[in-house]
């Protein structure tokens, strides 16, 4: 089958024959309907993250099971072993031994993948495997970071969120606060097209860096770079909270006094599989709305050179049965 496939970091991706997967008992080889690419992918690609080479990326994958149909793919695999306590209490994606699919197994930048359990698809429904294909990281990591603000917006006299960043999973961030909850969302982000997509996608209200005005009763930072990281510190209040999901390594000092009196600031990743299927059940109630650019896996590499300049004002989405 045809992939793409990472074979150093920093080395050029390429597309190749390689053979095919085979799934342990309990598991499948499903066919490759979509896979996004993400910001992640970027990160894995340089080496910013420990990784078994060669390796074919991709964790954003739609796909079709033999017999469940079109499904969405759960790729934060957990060790499951007894004694794992974060395995054991759901939430794998924090298992310190997990294998995700698209860095410590082949993921979905080809024409099959092979999943270790049955149990970690999620059947699609009516959902667009194209438009869906997103939500396995991008809209799955937005929700988890949502979840953990419901109550503190809920408790709120006048509820309000901040949204930092309104790329791809920023817009999911902001179509979740505003389906979830009652509060006003302002976004802020340096793109004026991305603020325009923002505005379409229900923001109350967009703002340039540095044009943020008032404080918020939660903020979700999805950039996490040092100067989105001060204006998450600036305009939280008082008993507020901060999430910080962005992986850009930026850092503020932390004390008292440092930060608001009683502030709370903490990172979330990614989601786990009680939350994905209740996450693609609401998305079959309410439609959501992100721009996608369907590519070829012949395209998977100038992709990422765009990604990497912010050439794209939604997401990457793969169909590896296209070809350039």
């Amino acid at each position: 089958m045809r992939a793409v496939v990472l074979t150093a970091p920093g080395d050029p991706l390429t597309v190749r024959d390689v053979a095919e997967p085979t799934a342990p008992p309990g598991g499948a080889v499903v066919d490759v309907l979509a896979c996004g690419i993400c910001h992640s992918d970027l990160h894995a690609a340089a080496g910013d993250y420990p990784t078994v080479l060669p390796v074919v990326l991709g964790h954003e994958v739609a796909a079709r099971h033999e017999r469940l149909g079109p499904v969405l793919v759960y790729a934060c695999w957990g060790c499951r072993k007894p004694d794992c306590w974060a395995c054991a209490s759901g939430q794998e994606m924090i298992c310190p031994n997990a294998t995700e699919a698209g860095l410590f197994r082949d993921g979905g930048y080809a024409e099959r993948l092979a999943v270790p359990d049955e149990g970690y698809l999620v059947p699609l429904g009516d959902l667009d495997p194209v438009h869906a294909a997103p939500l396995a990281c991008g809209g799955l990591t937005a929700y988890r970071a949502v979840d953990h603000v419901l109550e503190t917006l809920a408790h709120a006299t006048r509820p309000r969120a901040l949204v930092i960043g309104a790329g791809g999973l920023g817009q999911f961030g902001l179509q979740w606060l505003k389906i979830r909850s009652d509060a006003e969302v302002t976004v802020v982000d340096a793109s004026e097209e991305k603020r325009a997509v923002a505005r379409e996608l229900g923001a109350d209200a967009v703002a340039a860096p540095g044009e943020v005005e008032g404080t918020f009763t939660a903020v979700i930072d999805f950039v996490g770079a040092e100067p989105t990281l001060v204006t998450a510190r600036d305009h939280i209040a008082r008993q507020g909270l901060v999430v910080v999901v962005g992986l850009y390594g930026g850092t503020i000092p932390f004390g008292f006094g440092a930060v608001p009196h009683e502030a709370r600031f903490m990172t979330s990743v990614w989601g786990s599989l009680a939350q994905m299927h209740d996450m693609v059940a609401l998305a079959q109630r309410h439609p959501l709305h992100s721009p996608v650019e369907v590519i070829g896996l012949d395209d998977v590499a100038s992709a990422h050179d765009r990604l990497h300049r912010g050439d794209v004002s939604g997401r990457f989405v793969i169909t590896p049965g296209a070809r350039a």
